[in-house]
């Protein structure tokens, strides 16, 4: 569970549900067969395909000093028809 970070709803990532893709904020050190054996291990489904990419942390400034949030990875991860994740968070009442 240390790689996956949280699941992303963006526009995209809602649309990509409906092609049961479903996308989240892993580790940056993290490789795409760690995620796929932990995402099949905890959840119980089958993956069939990774797609991932890298984004750059955003510059900050706090006061004279100027730094940055770190860097993270997407996965989007495509599951076999039949299988689903259930949502990750509870509504709040």
């Amino acid at each position: 569970m240390d790689g996956i970070r949280y699941a992303v709803f963006t526009d995209k990532s809602i649309r990509l549900l409906g092609k049961n893709q479903y996308t989240s904020n892993v580790e940056s050190g993290s490789t795409r067969t760690e995620i796929k054996h932990w995402v099949e291990l905890f959840f119980g489904v089958k993956a069939i395909a990774m797609n991932s990419h890298r984004l750059r942390g955003k510059a900050r400034r706090m006061g004279p000093i100027m730094g940055q949030t770190m860097h993270y990875r997407r996965m989007i991860i495509t599951l076999q028809p039949g299988y689903s994740i259930p949502p990750l968070r509870k509504k709040r009442t």
